[in-house]
């Protein structure tokens, strides 16, 4: 509850947000949620839970998630709800106003179960999300280079294309050459990084390597933040698809999951309809509840 809370945002109709001009307060900006005041320090609190590209972004995500919070105790407050906190383990214990508003969801909030027909439909039109991943098992040279030291990368690169010379002429002389030039760890290995998936380098290294056949040396010394490599791509092993069965749990909950932060969205945007807001665009409330 106070994840979904904290990133309500996400949670939101994407309508643009009118940047809010509220009351003043001894000469403070004040924020109003059917008269009660959000402070300012909370709401600078908050704007710490929301990584932004700035800091007003910050701010007003912040005031976002902290009517929506107002919103929904006010409700369960009107609805007489009692608070019964849950205990989360490890000694943790819900707040009453976490258990009030995880209380009122509970109650006015509902959404479809996931059945086998909406579970296969969406199996067989995203098969990409059901792949394991191609691996990739490859082994590189480093010729170590900070980009800050423009000399010593025109150094690396010619000692890289001097060695890739020598390996292009014999590519079995790979571990015996990372060994001896090598900057990386993986030289007492033969410069073997094992087996590599999406993700596993920085870009600029599997942007080569990808395009890669097994057996393949990289034709040239690819530069990246640590200066230039030699790569060769030993072998790939592609992603297969994985069968229904394994995915059916995965993809139902996924389906639910989805459904009920729609239907959530949809019940925050009618509380925010129906309230008084200091100058500060909700999104409205133009979208019946998901039953």
């Amino acid at each position: 509850m106070v994840n979904l809370i904290n990133n309500s945002s996400s949670i939101l109709p994407s309508k643009k947000v009118k940047v809010p001009h509220p009351p003043k307060k001894d000469g403070r900006d004040v924020v109003l949620v059917n008269g009660v005041e959000i402070p300012g320090e909370a709401i600078r609190d908050e704007a710490q839970l929301h990584p932004a590209k700035n800091p007003g972004e910050a701010i007003k995500e912040a005031t976002r998630a902290l009517i929506v919070r107002e919103l929904l105790l006010q409700e369960a407050a009107a609805k007489g709800i009692a608070p019964a906190p849950e205990t989360l383990g490890e000694g943790l214990r819900e707040t009453d106003a976490d258990a009030a508003i995880r209380q009122l969801l509970d109650a006015e909030v509902s959404s479809p179960n996931a059945d086998e027909q909406a579970c296969r439909r969406y199996y067989e039109t995203h098969p990409d999300k059901f792949c394991s991943e191609t691996i990739y098992e490859a082994r590189h040279i480093l010729f170590a280079a900070p980009l800050s030291d423009p000399a010593a990368r025109d150094t690396a690169k010619n000692q890289a294309e001097l060695v890739l010379k020598d390996l292009q002429a014999d590519p079995k002389r790979f571990a015996e050459l990372a060994l001896a030039h090598s900057a990386c760890p993986s030289k007492s290995q033969g410069g073997n990084l094992g087996q590599l998936t999406k993700g596993s380098t920085v870009p600029e290294f599997e942007t080569v390597l990808f395009e890669l056949e097994a057996g393949q040396l990289s034709p040239t010394p690819v530069p990246t933040r640590f200066g230039f490599h030699i790569i060769e791509l030993e072998r790939i092993i592609e992603g297969e698809q994985l069968p229904y069965g394994a995915a059916r749990d995965r993809i139902a909950a996924w389906l639910e999951a989805s459904s009920w932060s729609r239907a959530v969205s949809q019940y925050i945007s009618i509380l925010a309809g129906k309230a008084t807001i200091a100058d500060f665009d909700m999104g409205g409330a133009d979208t019946p509840l998901v039953q």
